[in-house]
């Protein structure tokens, strides 16, 4: 009996003992990969190589904070760009500055104007061969210098960021305003633009490098891990949208499947077709910060003001016109970044974009009600929608379908009448309705006329 205990616990503290060896392999496997992970640094490597605008803006946030997710060690920003939209470059350049991760601008040509905003942001910069920062003049669609209000905005903005990475401020103003004389760097009535030599005279470049593996050697780092950041299926779908002339088509749709919807109610498909393009348009630029919520709001007063207008109100009047205020207003507004009609910082050229490209969405919608709506009636799709025969008398088609009169004739209620039912003649079960007033079920009843599809009858007494 004492063996078998003997063995029952021996059991037991091999048991236990293997539980505690087993644990101890498996923190002590966690902590050699974990420790092997931190040997090599992650570097996310983000590109922007086209113009600033709520696409490019909408890539850098999503990196900026994939980066965060990821737990990168670094973040190279990658940039050839003649410059954009200020509060796009300008929401960039928070989010840098806000930024927890080293991040390193590499100009691989160009960083002109908002370009240059986002690179003197950055930890540190670095050029290739034959690179350039600087000329940041706001400047209008054709080229003019934008008024002094969005100067003075960027000359502030320029120097404050410049001030907080410890790059000279009067430097980096000179690169916007042309009034700024910096002796043999940049003479008076000229904005500043640095060459490669140049910003790593002036502190505005650490170096010139060939790409990133010269980047990450001035860093001290030797081996490291490099993910190259790309938007998902999804994201680039929604930047295409945002296209001007993408968005003039959803336009064109929007107004085209609403009128012919009205104009041929019941159908379907076009208000389906507006329903859906009002979901492109209005989803990407909302997901941008671009649409705001009263701006929705605003399009659908103007859709329920015209759809009241068209189907309760006759003529066109106050409702019509307000509706159709509302909804061009909104489309166009949708596309300006401004903060409740504060266009502050909304350019001349973005409000001629937004504009240019509602009016011809509509004009597209207009050429399409008078080419479009007559060939619709002719399209095979609307032929399987909408009926298209006659029901002609000599085909026996007609709305009496009694022959003979039935004025005079007796029967009983077959159901209650109230004032329309069935009725029940020789057995025979018909529809009828009253005067308007109320017969029971099996009442006695007198057919009293015979017209149309129904017969009239009375309550016999």
């Amino acid at each position: 009996m004492n063996v078998w205990y003997n063995l029952f616990v021996l059991y037991q503290y091999s048991y236990a003992t293997m539980r505690k060896l087993l644990t101890a392999l498996t923190l002590f496997t966690l902590f050699f990969v974990i420790g092997q992970e931190r040997e090599r640094p992650l570097v996310l490597h983000l590109k922007i190589q086209a113009e600033i605008d709520p696409r490019t803006n909408r890539y850098s946030e999503l990196g900026l904070k994939y980066a965060n997710e990821i737990n990168a060690d670094y973040i190279i920003l990658e940039l050839d760009t003649y410059g954009g939209v200020l509060t796009d470059a300008d929401d960039i350049r928070t989010r840098i500055l806000d930024l927890n991760i080293p991040i390193y601008a590499f100009i691989n040509r160009d960083a002109a104007s908002a370009g240059a905003l986002i690179s003197i942001a950055c930890d540190s910069i670095y050029m290739s061969s034959g690179s350039s920062i600087g000329a940041a003049t706001v400047v209008t669609q054709d080229g003019a210098a934008a008024p002094d209000k969005y100067q003075s905005y960027m000359r502030s903005i320029m120097r404050s960021t410049a001030e907080a990475k410890g790059r000279n401020p009067t430097m980096a103003e000179a690169m916007v305003d042309e009034d700024i004389d910096l002796d043999s760097i940049s003479t008076e009535g000229k904005v500043l633009t640095l060459s490669v030599s140049e910003a790593i005279k002036n502190g505005f470049c650490e170096a010139e490098v060939k790409g990133l593996d010269d980047i990450m050697k001035r860093s001290g780092v030797e081996a490291y891990d490099v993910e190259v950041f790309e938007l998902g299926s999804s994201e680039k779908i929604i930047s295409l949208f945002l296209n001007p002339f993408v968005s003039g088509i959803l336009i064109m749709i929007i107004i085209g499947g609403i009128y012919f919807e009205l104009q041929t109610p019941g159908v379907g498909f076009p208000i389906l077709a507006s329903l859906v393009a009002i979901l492109l348009y209005f989803i990407p630029n909302y997901l941008n910060g671009l649409a705001a919520n009263w701006e929705i709001v605003m399009f659908v007063i103007g859709i329920i003001l015209i759809m009241v207008e068209v189907l309760v109100i006759p003529g066109f009047g106050v409702a019509g016109v307000l509706g159709l205020i509302f909804t061009l207003g909104s489309l166009i507004l949708v596309m300006l970044n401004n903060d409740f009609f504060d266009f502050s910082f909304v350019g001349a050229d973005q409000i001629i974009i937004s504009v240019a490209t509602v009016s011809a969405g509509l004009l597209m919608a207009t050429i399409l009600f008078f080419v479009g709506g007559s060939k619709l009636a002719d399209s095979r799709l609307f032929k399987r929608v909408a009926l298209q025969e006659t029901q002609d008398a000599d085909e026996g088609f007609t709305s009496k379908p009694i022959a003979e009169s039935m004025v005079g004739k007796k029967g009983k209620s077959y159901t209650v009448l109230r004032p329309s039912g069935k009725i029940q003649i020789d057995g025979i079960i018909y529809d009828a309705y009253t005067r308007g007033n109320y017969i029971g079920q099996n009442v006695d009843i007198e057919v009293v006329s015979d017209e149309g599809t129904s017969l009239k009858v009375r309550e016999v007494t």
